[in-house]
């Protein structure tokens, strides 16, 4: 079976789906192929969106959130189990493969179900479910194939209690105690979703810290955070081997050192899926991690071939995987296009949120850019008392120069949301005076923005006063 399309996309998580949608919009004709049950690719189905909804049914079912106010006894429900938490991810999940489901038929891209290999830049063979083989010509590829995690040989995972990333949602119950290989974005997301359901959580890090990409003083305030939790950190440790004995695991370290638990969540990288696309015949450049190289417009080493997505490695963002699918189909179609904007917010979903945009202090410091600080905490403010949030805060890195914003850092409630209003405001070259003169709603997290640019402010008053 033979079909001619103007753009083929392999994989329909967020990067091949706005590749696929972008396409179609511009009146092309475009095929999808995923070989997964369900369209969304790990971010749907295994990532983001169920692991994210968890993490919400967590804060709500133990009353995380409102501990500070009612008391650290205090929870929605007294006994937790693992099906009262993921039956809402399980309706979101269903939710948005609908959505999905439902935005490729009204562009009419066809999904294409079964395994693609790549037999050249215009020609892709696509085995269906039923061993039928399917041929696909086409006028330019783009790859969103995703990551899956890596599995070490010297761990013996088993899918309960040796887990990676995409197999913790099948837990059956709520381990009591957990080690967390890994201080990564994942690993740390989950490490702080079970600190909250009571599990007693060991983090095992090599490096010196964790999330070394993100504001030390963010950092610290969360590493805090995690242990009044009960998180304890092994950092500069490595993992020997991890091995399920009779009743839970042992973990062994390098140094010598035994844990014990009951579950372990091994989150220490992923790599690329790119088995099955044969892209070291076709002249596809990879790393030791399959990862494709790409140039700043996402095409690889081949002409007509794109990749974007968490498979051309960092950021690995959902919404920053999106966006480059949306230029890659532009550009393959010859439409006009840009790069990526260079302002791209972080999410971190850990309890509590962390996100930021920008530069922090260190990267700042190693540039020698003069910056000053302004910060804002919620306790000190009305909307984080209704809330009972006393741990956040919001950090503004302003130029002393001109007052613009370098950076802007934001950890508690909402830091997710909260954080693009900086990213605006640092996008049309805004800065202190803006925050300063603006009115925002009372009580309101935003709010933080006036309260830190007051502060960074009053900072730079002081100092051209004493230099005057």
């Amino acid at each position: 079976m033979l079909g001619t399309y103007d753009l083929v996309v392999i994989g329909s998580g967020p990067a091949g789906q706005r590749a696929a949608v972008q396409a179609a919009k511009l009146g092309k004709s475009v095929a999808l192929v995923e070989r997964g049950r369900r369209v969304g690719g790990v971010c749907v189905n295994s990532g983001t969106i169920p692991s994210k909804t968890l993490r919400e049914a967590i804060v709500y079912l133990t009353g995380h959130s409102q501990r500070s106010v009612y008391g650290q006894s205090y929870r929605l429900k007294s006994e937790l189990t693992m099906g009262d938490l993921l039956w809402r991810a399980n309706a979101v999940v269903e939710a948005e493969v609908d959505v999905i489901e439902d935005q490729l038929r009204r562009n009419h891209v066809e999904l294409v179900c079964g395994v693609a290999t790549i037999v050249s830049p215009t020609e892709i063979s696509v085995v269906e479910p039923d061993n039928v083989e399917r041929r696909l010509e086409c006028s330019a590829i783009v790859i969103a194939v995703g990551t899956t995690p890596s599995h070490p040989s010297d761990v013996g995972f088993d899918g309960r209690t040796i887990l990676d990333s995409d197999q913790i949602l099948d837990l059956e119950k709520i381990p009591a105690s957990m080690v967390v290989v890994g201080a990564g974005v994942i690993g740390i997301e989950y490490a702080s979703m079970f600190a909250a359901l009571r599990t007693k959580v060991t983090v095992v890090e090599k490096r010196s810290r964790l999330l070394e990409f993100c504001d030390a003083e963010v950092v610290e305030a969360l590493q805090f955070h995690l242990r009044e939790l009960g998180v304890q950190f092994r950092f500069g440790e490595s993992v020997e081997r991890v091995e399920a004995v009779e009743g839970g695991s042992v973990t062994h370290l390098a140094s010598g050192k035994k844990i014990a638990s009951d579950t372990v969540l091994y989150s220490a990288g992923r790599l690329g899926s790119t088995g099955d696309l044969r892209l070291e015949e076709l002249g596809v450049l990879q790393d030791d991690r399959g990862r494709i190289k790409v140039d700043d417009n996402f095409l690889t080493a081949v002409p007509g071939v794109y990749a974007v997505g968490d498979v051309i490695g960092f950021p690995s963002l959902a919404a920053t995987s999106a966006e480059q699918g949306r230029l890659a189909a532009c550009h393959a179609l010859g439409q006009p296009s840009h790069s990526i904007n260079k302002l791209l917010p972080v999410g971190i979903y850990t309890i509590p949120e962390i996100s930021y945009v920008g530069l922090n202090e260190e990267e700042l410091t190693a540039a020698a850019t003069p910056y000053e600080v302004g910060i804002a905490r919620y306790k000190e403010l009305a909307r984080g008392q209704i809330v009972g949030d006393h741990h956040g805060m919001l950090k503004l890195l302003a130029s002393p120069e001109d007052g613009k914003l370098l950076g802007v850092h934001v950890f508690g409630t909402s830091a997710t949301e909260v954080v693009h209003i900086g990213q605006a405001v640092m996008g049309f070259g805004g800065g202190l005076d803006f925050l300063v003169d603006s009115v925002f709603n009372y009580p309101t997290f935003a709010e933080s923005y006036k309260v830190a640019a007051l502060d960074a402010t009053n900072k730079l008053r002081t100092l051209a006063r004493v230099s005057g």
